[in-house]
């Protein structure tokens, strides 16, 4: 048997208060949709996307010094730059041009040694190239600010890392709540703004 839902109309005074809560919402924690939307309008662009971000992960009451093994910051910069000066040109890769994206300790960036969260690797020759992932994020438009900390190997759900430290979760800081999952660095440093 199925269920036939009717929709009522919400009163306008309801839909002010809907549309204004989403808005602030936006604003202090914007969504992927919300940014790309502002890149499109012109209201702002990767470079200060990428700016506010670093800011963010620069922090000192943030966690982004645990969330992050490694910053790129003059390459994200350029990185910026370049998309800013094609969605100039009317060149838009694809939906994630220009948006400010980090990637896990898992995945190899070219140049840089794959910790995967562990000491264990660390005399590891540097990745050759990125990894499929990495490169088709670059090759979309994504901007990669940095490489994320995680569970050491990803084996375990609770976030913890006893080399590197362990981002706490940003909702509640005081206790110092762990963040959860073998992606910890990741999920912290989107919640962390």
């Amino acid at each position: 048997a199925s269920r036939v839902v009717q929709r009522v109309p919400k009163p306008a005074a309801t839909l002010l208060y809907t549309t204004s809560v989403r808005m602030k919402s936006c604003l202090i924690h914007p969504t992927v949709a919300y940014l790309r939307e502002e890149l499109i309008a012109g209201r702002t662009t990767s470079r200060a996307l990428v700016e506010q971000a670093l800011a963010r992960i620069a922090d000192p009451l943030g966690e982004g010094p645990r969330a992050y093994m490694k910053v790129y910051a003059d390459l994200a910069r350029a990185e910026a730059d370049a998309s800013d000066a094609l969605r100039a040109a009317g060149v838009v890769r694809s939906p994630v041009e220009g948006l400010p994206v980090s990637v896990k300790d898992l995945f190899d960036v070219g140049g840089d040694v794959t910790l995967a969260g562990s000491k264990a690797l660390a005399s590891e020759p540097p990745a050759t190239r990125d990894a499929p992932a990495v490169a088709r994020l670059r090759a979309a438009g994504a901007v990669i600010l940095g490489r994320t900390s995680m569970v050491e190997f990803a084996f375990g759900g609770i976030g913890t890392n006893p080399h590197f430290g362990t981002p706490a979760n940003p909702h509640d800081r005081g206790t110092g709540r762990i963040p959860g999952g073998s992606s910890s660095g990741a999920a912290v440093a989107v919640a962390d703004g």
